[in-house]
C-alpha cells in the first residue's frame, strides 16, 4: 500500500528576495518578455500619433515613478516635481551645448545634477514634515521657475534652450519611430531599477520611515539620511524624464514647468496607487490618455450643439477633468488603479468562489 505524502499548505517564504519578486510567477515574466518583444515592432504598425502617446507615457512615467518613491514609499511630499523635471531638461541641453558632452552621457549627468538640487531642497525634510514640508517644496517650485526665467547662461531665459537629438554611433534619433526605442529602453530600465531598489535594504528603510518613523529610528535607521536619499532619487528620476522630454522635442522653454505640472504628477501617482511601481505606469497612462478621450468626446458632443456657450462649457469641463478625476479616485478608489487590478486578479483566481 502506497504511503500518503502530505503536501504543505501555505506560503513559506523565508527571504526578502522570495517575498518581493519582480514577477510573481514564471507565466507573468514570460508574458512581460513577450510584450516587450511585441512592442519592438510597434513603429512598423502604428502611426505617429500612437507613437507620440507612448513616448509621452515613457518620459512622464519615469518622472512620476520618482515622485512615487518619495511620496508613496517614503511618506514625504513634494509640490515641486515639475520644476525638477524642467531642471533635468535644461541641464541636459546645457551640458550638451556648453561642454559638447554627447547627449547619451548628458542625460544621466543631468539626472545626477537634478539629484543634487533635489537633495538641497530636501534638506528641510530632516526637520519638518506634512503641511510644512509641502510648503517648503512649493517654495522650491517657485524658486526654480524664477531661476529658469533669469539664468540666461543655463536656460536661455525667456528665449529657451535648444536640445540636440540623441546621437548613437552616428545615428540620430530624430523621428518618432526611432525615438520610440530610446523611450522604451529608458522606461524598462528605470522601472526595473526602481523595482530592485524597493526590494533592497534602502527600499525597506524607505517603507519603514513611511510606516512608523519612531520605530524605524529605534531600529537604527537614520531618518535624515533616508529622507534626503528619497528626495535625491525622486529628483534623479525627474531629471532623467525631463532630459528625455527636452531631447525629444528639441527645444526647452521655461513656461511649461509650472505648479500645474507638479499637480499633474501627483495626479498620476494618486490615480495609479501610492506605493506601487506598476500603479505609477497605470496612472501615467490614464492621465496621458484622459485629454485625448475628452477631446474625442468634446468633438462628438459639439455636433449636438452649435452654440458658443455650449462649446465653451465643454472646453471648461475638459480643463477641470483632472481635478475632478482626482477627487473621485480619492473618494471611491483611494488606493488607486493598482489596487483595483489586484482585486480583479484575485476575483478571477478564486472564481467561482467569492473569497
Amino acid at each position: 500500500m502506497a504511503q500518503l505524502s502530505m503536501r504543505p499548505c501555505g506560503d513559506f517564504r523565508t527571504t526578502y528576495k522570495s517575498d518581493t519578486p519582480i514577477f510573481e510567477t514564471k507565466t507573468i515574466r514570460s508574458l512581460a518578455i513577450a510584450g516587450v518583444i511585441a512592442m519592438l515592432a510597434a513603429p512598423l504598425v502604428l502611426d505617429i500619433y500612437f507613437l507620440n502617446l507612448f513616448i509621452q507615457i515613457a518620459y512622464l512615467g519615469i518622472a512620476a515613478l520618482g515622485l512615487n518613491i518619495l511620496v508613496g514609499f517614503t511618506g514625504q511630499i513634494s509640490l515641486g516635481h515639475g520644476a525638477f523635471f524642467g531642471f533635468g531638461a535644461f541641464a541636459s541641453a546645457w551640458l550638451n551645448n556648453q561642454f559638447n558632452i554627447p547627449v547619451v552621457f548628458a542625460i544621466p549627468l543631468a539626472g545626477y545634477l537634478t539629484m543634487i538640487v533635489g537633495m538641497l531642497f530636501g534638506l528641510p525634510a530632516a526637520r519638518i514634515k506634512g503641511l510644512y514640508l509641502a510648503i517648503a517644496t512649493l517654495a522650491a517650485q517657485f524658486i526654480l521657475e524664477d531661476f529658469f526665467a533669469r539664468a540666461d547662461w543655463f536656460s536661455g531665459g525667456s528665449y529657451g534652450a535648444s536640445a540636440n537629438p540623441i546621437n548613437l554611433f552616428g545615428f540620430e534619433f530624430t523621428t518618432d519611430e526611432s525615438f520610440f526605442y530610446i523611450a522604451l529602453f529608458a522606461l524598462i530600465f528605470m522601472y526595473m531599477w526602481a523595482s530592485n531598489l524597493i526590494r533592497s535594504r534602502d527600499g525597506r528603510a524607505f517603507v519603514s520611515v513611511r510606516d512608523h518613523y519612531l520605530s524605524a529610528e529605534i531600529m537604527g535607521i537614520n531618518l535624515t539620511k533616508y529622507r534626503l536619499l528619497s528626495f535625491g532619487v525622486c529628483a534623479f528620476y525627474a531629471g532623467i524624464g525631463g532630459a528625455l522630454y527636452g531631447h525629444y522635442l528639441g527645444f526647452v522653454s521655461a513656461e511649461g514647468f509650472t505648479i500645474m505640472m507638479s499637480i499633474q504628477f501627483l495626479a498620476m501617482i494618486i490615480i495609479g496607487g501610492l506605493g506601487s511601481v506598476k500603479g505609477t505606469l497605470m496612472g501615467t497612462i490614464f492621465i496621458v490618455l484622459l485629454p485625448e478621450v475628452l477631446e474625442f468626446g468634446v468633438t462628438g458632443l459639439s455636433a449636438f450643439g452649435d452654440t458658443t456657450a455650449f462649446t465653451d462649457g465643454l472646453a471648461y469641463f475638459k480643463e477641470m477633468a483632472i481635478g475632478l478625476v482626482i477627487m473621485l479616485f480619492l473618494i471611491f478608489e483611494p488606493q488607486g488603479l493598482s489596487h483595483r487590478w489586484q482585486q480583479i486578479r484575485a476575483y478571477w483566481k478564486h472564481y467561482p468562489f467569492s473569497y
